[in-house]
């Protein structure tokens, strides 16, 4: 999945979570995955605990993440 695919699965909606980025409009959100992963919660361990999770969701994330903090 390249770059512009896995921001895509991104979103920011007023309606979900008073508009922070979430994972494909689902109430998770970037931040809750990112302090989940820097507390070391192992990846599998989050997809265990969120079935409608997806690796790519978490690839997502990291380079949501990246796209932020370099701008």
């Amino acid at each position: 999945m390249n770059r512009a695919q896995l921001l895509d699965r991104i979103a920011t909606d007023p309606k979900v979570l008073v508009g922070k980025p979430a994972i494909r409009g689902m109430r998770i959100s970037v931040e809750q995955i990112l302090t989940a992963l820097a507390a070391g919660v192992p990846t599998s361990d989050l997809l265990d605990d969120y079935p409608e999770l997806k690796m790519a969701d978490i690839q997502a994330v990291l380079t949501y993440a990246t796209e932020r903090i370099s701008e």
